[in-house]
């Protein structure tokens, strides 16, 4: 793979912690609720309208955390920079994940899920963001799209567990220990943050051109370029670039006053509210007691939740192996049309079989299910992807927090009356959700661009922006020669593009 060291393998795999904490964290309250013992030691009734408000006034408030934290951590990434903010962030889903562990009432439970959504939501923004900095024109769609592999990771674990946990027996086992393990991700990414560099692209957007130039031939050694010319060129086209953005003020205000920014925030926030309107986590959420209407009973439904988080982790990493080849629009197009064709196909047979005995019946709305996760893919990975790629540096943390702020809106959206809606209007949200995503299919075709291996320093170009030079295909230089209209930037140099220019 062009461009890709087993350095910026090693850092991305430890950002990617990140993505394995808010996984694990999110879908560990998903599995507590096929615990008997869950129901039992916070004295609720798992078949009352009561309970049903309660489990969606926990989601909708830990979704809450996740919004703020990830509107947040789009002023703190720039203030302190990626590495401490990612500190900050995974101290808060420590603590969080702590608190949850030690909670004894369902008051408690909703409050402490704030605090830990919190942590979590400034989590899966910043992994997205150093991912897509570090990464290589070329491999970003892979490396960027380790955000959904790791938090598809998370899940997986989570779900295994809770199978294992369940015949524990006692609430200690079936649900508290799956909440402390939650504890682990957050961890794991503290004791791996002093071994990953601050972004080269926040330190070129801070002046310290030096320590860029540094992180750059590291993530860019190869021993067949001797010359460190692929690193050279980038570092000339992300000085430049970030210059002339500089030029703009960055702020939340500002991006929706600024055309070319307005119209990428707005992109952004569509894309991450369409993901949600396929009813991705509006069914996940709840996806246990789905199976449970479905005739599951026992273990079974957390076993057939297991297989399915597997199954979703499979297909998010055939996925990112390809977007940077299918590309992220092209993608988008054939996720959404067969997202709708599939959830219509669920609404359908949930019409005719659910609360039947009818098992051939009942098999077959399990098996669209699995099919729905294997195709959620084709739009799950490269949103992120996309969304994280459009911005310039100097906005770059801003622009993903607005995105993931409207994820985390579209999922209390979707998730917090999910569980009564399916209780009372039952196959009827199928249909709802297929109508979003035809919504959805005619916008990606009309707004969406495709990003796929341009340099992020060029994909202003694609929304109106100046492009200050671009790279050549292969990475290792920059297209324009006349170095006088357009000078080589020398690692040793300030960023003052004006010195550069008399240099």
């Amino acid at each position: 793979m062009s461009g890709l060291s087993w350095y910026n393998i090693a850092i991305c795999l430890i950002v990617s912690w990140g993505g394995y904490a808010y996984g694990f964290g999110f879908a560990s309250f998903i599995t507590s609720q096929g615990q008997p013992s869950f129901y039992v030691y916070l004295n609720l009734d798992p078949t009352s309208s009561y309970t049903a408000n309660i489990l969606g006034a926990c989601n909708a408030l830990f979704n809450f955390g996740l919004a703020i934290g990830s509107l947040f951590q789009g002023w703190l990434c720039d203030v302190v920079g990626r590495k401490k903010a990612f500190a900050v962030a995974g101290a808060c889903s420590l603590i969080g994940a702590a608190l949850i562990t030690g909670s004894v009432t369902i008051e408690m439970l909703i409050v402490v899920r704030l605090l830990h959504g919190f942590g979590l939501g400034m989590l899966i923004c910043l992994v997205p963001l150093y991912l897509t900095e570090v990464a290589p024109p070329k491999t970003r769609g892979l490396l960027s799209g380790l955000t959904t592999a790791s938090f598809g990771a998370g899940y997986l674990v989570c779900a295994w567990v809770a199978v294992g946990t369940y015949h524990g027996k006692t609430f200690n086992v079936q649900v508290r220990l799956p909440w402390a393990l939650a504890m682990v991700g957050p961890a794991a990414l503290l004791l791996g943050l002093p071994f990953i560099p601050e972004s080269p692209r926040y330190l070129v957007f801070k002046n310290r051109n030096p320590e860029a130039w540094k992180v750059l031939q590291r993530i860019h050694r190869d021993p067949h370029d001797g010359d460190d010319s692929m690193a050279h060129a980038e570092y000339t086209q992300i000085v430049l670039q970030i210059e002339k953005d500089k030029e703009v003020k960055a702020g939340y205000m500002e991006m929706f006053k600024n055309p070319s920014w307005r119209r990428r925030a707005l992109l952004a926030i569509f894309i991450q509210f369409a993901a949600q309107s396929t009813g991705i986590l509006g069914i996940a959420n709840y996806l246990v007691l789905i199976f449970t209407s479905l005739g599951m009973s026992g273990v079974m439904p957390l076993v057939v939740y297991a297989v399915y988080t597997t199954v979703g982790i499979i297909c998010v990493l055939i996925a990112i192996s390809t977007v940077d080849k299918v590309g992220r629009r092209t993608m988008f197009l054939i996720g959404f049309p067969s997202l709708a064709v599939i959830l219509l196909i669920e609404g359908i047979l949930q019409w005719q079989y659910l609360g039947t005995n009818n098992n051939p019946g009942l098999a077959g709305c399990v098996f669209v299910i699995f099919v729905y996760i294997v195709v959620f893919q084709t739009v799950d990975g490269p949103s992120f992807i996309w969304m994280a790629e459009i911005f310039p540096t100097n906005i770059r943390g801003r622009g993903i927090g607005l995105g993931f702020f409207s994820y985390f809106v579209g999922a209390i959206t979707y998730s917090t009356p999910s569980n009564l809606a399916f209780k009372n209007i039952k196959y009827r949200m199928y249909f709802i959700y297929m109508g979003l995503c035809l919504i959805s299919v005619v916008i990606v075709y009309l707004y969406i661009p495709e990003t796929k291996q341009l340099p992020v320093e060029e994909i202003g170009a694609l929304f109106g922006d100046e492009v200050a030079v671009h790279s050549t295909r292969d990475g290792h230089d920059i297209v324009e020669h006349d170095q006088a209209a357009q000078p080589d930037v020398k690692p040793s140099q300030q960023t003052d593009l004006m010195h550069a220019e008399k240099a």
